[in-house]
């Protein structure tokens, strides 16, 4: 009962399982949370650890979030930390985006980070306390093209993540945001074009994508005693594409 145990949502791929892997790797338990129900599981045969277990969940369904937070007791006894990875994107420019497109998105993407730090905000502070990590984007920081319902998401749940910091740390819990840029996902390397991955290499300093893994350790980071006293901050994880500004790629090539 002393063992640490996270929520991840979104765990079924991506920076969700490896967040989930980085959890399993330094000894915490985890309930990895996803609604594809399929990849789900086979990311949990695939883990084959007693440490995790797969929970099916639409994080926009307060009756299924709650759920959740009630299997996590349920199995492992306590909550220490909760990831908030789950999310969509629709890439249509704003006045082709639907109604519904719109709202599915911040149902989402800032819907889902409420319910599941209502749920459980309060089990955390019975166990001592614990932290919360909204995984946003580059894109809550940054307007761009063809984002209105994803950037819009992103940047409210920045103000979310204030939000829920300022009023949980009296009860022992962190809120903290990582603003990953562009990461080497299997998503990414489906759908960003040569031509597209050129333009983000000359406009990031570091000059490529990140890993997966790299935003994993900043989540663990966040979650750890190491960050004891942070929370309330955003953390941009995009290699200094938000530091650079615009102008970049003319400036290297005059240079």
């Amino acid at each position: 009962m002393t063992q640490k145990v996270a929520i991840v949502t979104g765990a079924a791929r991506g920076i969700g399982l490896a967040v989930t892997r980085r959890f399993l790797a330094e000894g915490w338990r985890v309930v990895m949370v996803d609604i594809e129900v399929e990849a789900l599981l086979a990311a949990e045969a695939d883990l084959d650890s007693g440490d995790a277990v797969a929970q099916a969940c639409d994080v926009s369904d307060p009756v299924q979030v709650r759920r959740v937070a009630g299997v996590a007791i349920e199995r492992f006894g306590r909550i220490d930390a909760v990831v908030n990875n789950a999310g969509i994107a629709v890439f249509k420019p704003l006045l082709d985006t639907s109604y519904d497109e719109w709202s599915r998105v911040l149902a989402v993407n800032l819907n889902g980070p409420f319910l599941m730090v209502q749920e459980t905000a309060r089990l955390m502070a019975e166990t001592g306390g614990g932290a919360v990590v909204n995984i946003g984007s580059i894109s809550g920081l940054r307007a761009s093209t063809l984002r209105v319902a994803y950037g819009t998401s992103k940047a409210a749940l920045m103000h979310l993540t204030k939000q829920q910091a300022t009023e949980l740390g009296e009860i022992g819990v962190r809120v903290n945001l990582i603003a990953p840029g562009p990461v080497d996902t299997a998503m990414a390397k489906e759908v960003h074009t040569p031509a597209i991955r050129a333009d983000y290499h000359d406009a990031i300093p570091l000059n490529r994508y990140g890993l997966e893994e790299e935003i994993a350790n900043a989540v663990f980071f966040l979650c750890s005693d190491r960050a004891s006293y942070i929370t309330g901050q955003t953390l941009a994880v995009d290699g200094g594409f938000d530091a650079a500004g615009i102008g970049l790629p003319t400036l290297r090539q005059d240079g």
